[in-house]
């Protein structure tokens, strides 16, 4: 959990930079706008893969939970059987 506020910490950090830096560059605004928007945008992106990152090694341990206690009910079905034949 500390990492994922540091996280998402550093990328918040990122944008609010990158978005001052645009707003006080001498550009046209209908130019500092589109470079808005394009920041934003990559920075949900990268919002975007780091949450499908996180929820694929979450599901990869939930799946590894999965195996362990199907293994161990299993075990505990073959000694269950083999005690009472």
């Amino acid at each position: 959990m500390r990492t994922r506020k540091i996280l998402f910490g550093v990328f918040a950090g990122v944008a609010f930079g990158a978005a001052l830096g645009i707003l006080f560059a001498p550009d046209k605004g209908s130019s500092t706008r589109k470079k808005i928007i394009e920041k934003g945008d990559d920075f949900v992106e990268g919002m975007e893969d780091k949450f499908n990152e996180y929820t694929d090694r979450i599901g990869k341990k939930v799946d590894n939970i999965k195996r362990k206690v199907t293994r161990i009910a299993e075990n505990a079905k073959d000694n269950l059987s083999s005690s009472e034949g």
